[in-house]
């Protein structure tokens, strides 16, 4: 039997269904499954929970009402502090959010992956997190302490979209940049995750040059491998690509305005991930001939 599991983006967002709770890994706008992000704005699937430390991917799926309930610490585009879809969603009431602090995020993702129902943590004690958020309990240790504890409900989810630097293609995925996120725990905490790469390479490639401590996701949790160049743009994937700065300001300007966007969307979103990317070179053409 193949374990050969590489796929296309289409082909990944077609397992995905309306209504479906989606982890997608990342950080802010450093190294976000943006392909993946994209093949999901052309398809018609939407009314979906998701959970993210927020970036342009909540941003665009916000932009398209694909977003029914969201689950974060922040939306950030970095750079750029508030990313200006989630802001203009929030201030028309377009989904439901649970905002929690970014350790109750990670500790969320690891009792999912665990099969826990929570994971008691001290994140959000004497904070607005509680207030915001009444339906958090809390739970008492059982030891001689006693002492008081948030417990943070497992984020299980349906599906999880990753990025990473390499991956084989049984779906064991290395970093190589200066920190993994939590893109692990999103994959272990899903019953389908999907992970997209800057390039496939055979297995005995991911050691040649990094030590095994940069396999951050093992392939035992990994439903499909696609191997998209620049797939995280305009996020940072560090070292093969920095953040594309012109362009996100280009997008935040855009953002601003309805027939901005609508621009904005007809020239870059309006096609496939080819068409994005021979978009994207003109966009660059027009900013050096300036």
């Amino acid at each position: 039997m193949s374990r050969n599991k590489t796929m296309t983006a289409e082909e990944v967002v077609a397992r995905l269904d309306s209504g479906m709770t989606v982890g997608i890994g990342g950080w802010g706008s450093r190294r976000k499954p943006m392909a993946l992000v994209r093949a999901l704005l052309r398809s018609d699937v939407t009314d979906l929970t998701v959970v993210s430390y927020g970036g342009p991917d909540v941003g665009l799926l916000a932009a398209a009402g694909k977003i029914r309930k969201l689950v974060a610490a922040f939306a950030t585009l970095d750079s750029i502090p508030l990313e200006p879809h989630f802001g203009a969603a929030r201030q028309r009431a377009a989904f439901e959010l649970v905002e929690l602090d970014e350790a109750m995020v990670m500790w969320g993702l690891t009792a999912a992956g665990q099969r826990l129902p929570f994971m008691p943590v001290r994140a959000g004690l004497a904070s607005d997190v509680m207030t915001v958020n009444p339906s958090l309990r809390t739970v008492t240790s059982p030891y001689e302490d006693a002492e008081e504890l948030v417990a943070v409900p497992a984020l299980r989810l349906d599906a999880a979209l990753v990025h990473l630097n390499r991956a084989d293609p049984h779906g064991n995925g290395q970093y190589l940049g200066p920190d993994p996120y939590f893109d692990d725990l999103f994959c272990e905490a899903a019953d389908e995750a999907y992970l997209s790469c800057e390039r496939i390479v055979d297995t005995a490639d991911l050691l040649e040059d990094h030590g095994p401590q940069s396999l951050l996701v093992k392939r035992a949790f990994v439903n499909g491998v696609v191997e998209s160049p620049n797939g995280a743009h305009f996020t940072s994937c560090a070292p093969d690509h920095e953040r594309d700065e012109p362009f996100q300001r280009a997008y935040a300007l855009a953002a601003r305005d309805p027939a901005s966007w609508r621009a904005f969307t007809d020239r870059f979103l309006s096609g496939d991930e080819d068409a994005y990317r021979a978009a994207v070179a003109a966009f660059h053409d027009e900013e050096a001939s300036a």
